[in-house]
């Protein structure tokens, strides 16, 4: 039995009951399970009565998981003949607890956002189209024979683009700082990996050769104590290598492709530059669709919704920084960042992605949406280990065949965007 006392500002206020019956059943059940862990002067384990364990330990004493099923059956069917979708766990407040009239509970939960949607349909969307041009199919063929180039010692002074192996250590004024040495680097003359002036002073160089270096840190550089100072790096050269890229050949086509000739390969890294590009081009495009619907439409979520999904990102983020061996304490010390300024940015992207949630969801319902098989394959075809581990036709099939559910969720979204994509617009030029 329940009743829905009021709706207001995103939340639902309940009475529930458990009947007498109920509650009496689940106490006995209790006490048949946990009687014996109460000792009773005078009664051997297990055999005082439920009364008398009560007297002693308190009336509370048997309540456990029987009447905590009793409440949370009493809640779920209050939810269903109510018809209302709970967010978040509710706040209860226990009215009554006797044997005779059972238990009455008031409960207030947070439900779920009314979502007004706007216009969804018909979203004008300009079509995008990413051309491949020759330098960027020269780009991408160098990009796969540096991938496989080897390198080789030489004996001649640093120059840039060169592999240096050497000792450094940094020095402050006289004193070395924190952080600042290491043996056995190996750094790429040219990268810009170090700061500014570093790389360019080891150029001619010589193996065994020592020099100081001397450069001055940014002023926005994380480490407050060096940031704008000028200091010095002993450094001391144990090796010079050069990179070896191998020649575009027909037998390095062969090698490292399908292809047995160097006009072949060329078409077809053109060919998977074109697709990746029609694919970003689509991707962009449904993008800004979405978007545009996520816009248009108006959430008006509770707070506490809000603040439970800061909470959950905050805490993934802290697993994330044990994982890496940093107390969230010194991430904020080193980013230079407090508290405030971590929720404040949690609560804004919270917002956004609740509201995206909500809105997507609201048009999935209002349309009946169901995932084609073309959706599934596309979810998997989308997937880290179909992209990673390249799978071909048979493989996405298999996949589709064992593991349907698993991406279910996916395949529901893959549906949403091809509608809202078919139902969309092309934008006129202006």
């Amino acid at each position: 039995m329940s009743e829905l006392i009021k709706v207001e500002n995103g939340k639902a206020t309940l009475t529930l009951q458990v009947s007498a019956e109920d509650y009496k059943a689940a106490l006995e059940s209790a006490y048949r399970r946990l009687g014996h862990k109460y000792p009773i002067p005078g009664f051997r384990a297990g055999k005082a009565s439920r009364r008398k364990i009560e007297q002693v330990y308190g009336m509370d004493v048997f309540w456990d998981r029987e009447l905590d099923a009793c409440v949370n059956k009493a809640y779920s069917e209050a939810l269903s003949e109510h018809n209302i979708a709970a967010e978040l766990q509710p706040s209860i407040e226990f009215t009554e607890v006797s044997e005779e009239n059972g238990v009455s509970i008031k409960a207030e939960v947070v439900v779920r956002p009314v979502v007004k949607l706007g216009q969804y349909k018909g979203i004008e969307a300009p079509a995008i189209e990413y051309n491949v041009t020759d330098e960027e199919v020269d780009a991408e063929i160098l990009r796969r024979r540096q991938a496989v180039a080897t390198t080789e010692n030489v004996e001649r002074p640093v120059q840039e683009g060169d592999e240096v192996t050497f000792d450094f250590a940094g020095f402050l004024g006289d004193e070395q700082f924190e952080g600042g040495t290491a043996e056995n680097y190996t750094l790429k003359i040219g990268s810009h990996t170090f700061i500014p002036g570093f790389e360019e002073q080891m150029v001619g160089m010589n193996i065994g050769e020592s020099r100081d270096l001397h450069v001055t840190f940014p002023e926005d550089y994380q480490a407050e104590h060096l940031a704008g100072k000028e200091v010095v790096f002993k450094v001391l050269v144990h090796s010079i290598a050069v990179e070896k890229v191998p020649e575009l050949d027909d037998e390095f086509v062969k090698d490292t492709s399908e292809f047995d000739t160097v006009e072949e390969y060329r078409a077809g890294v053109r060919s998977e530059l074109e697709q990746a590009a029609a694919e970003r081009a689509k991707n962009e495009r449904i993008n800004a669709i979405v978007q545009k619907a996520i816009d248009n439409a108006e959430v008006d979520i509770h707070e506490d919704i809000i603040h439970e999904e800061v909470h959950a990102q905050l805490h993934r983020f802290e697993d994330q920084l044990k994982q890496l061996g940093v107390t969230l304490k010194d991430y904020l010390e080193y980013a230079n960042l407090t508290m405030d300024d971590i929720h404040k940015d949690y609560e804004e992207a919270a917002k956004r992605n609740l509201k995206a949630q909500y809105v997507l969801f609201a048009i999935i319902d209002e349309e009946k949406l169901e995932p084609s098989d073309e959706d599934f394959i596309t979810a998997i075809r989308h997937s880290d280990a179909a992209r990673r581990e390249h799978w071909d036709d048979e493989r996405v099939k298999t996949e589709l065949e064992k593991n349907r559910f698993r991406y279910a969720a996916q395949a529901l979204n893959e549906a949403l965007f091809r509608f809202l994509a078919e139902n969309a617009v092309e934008a006129k030029a202006e």
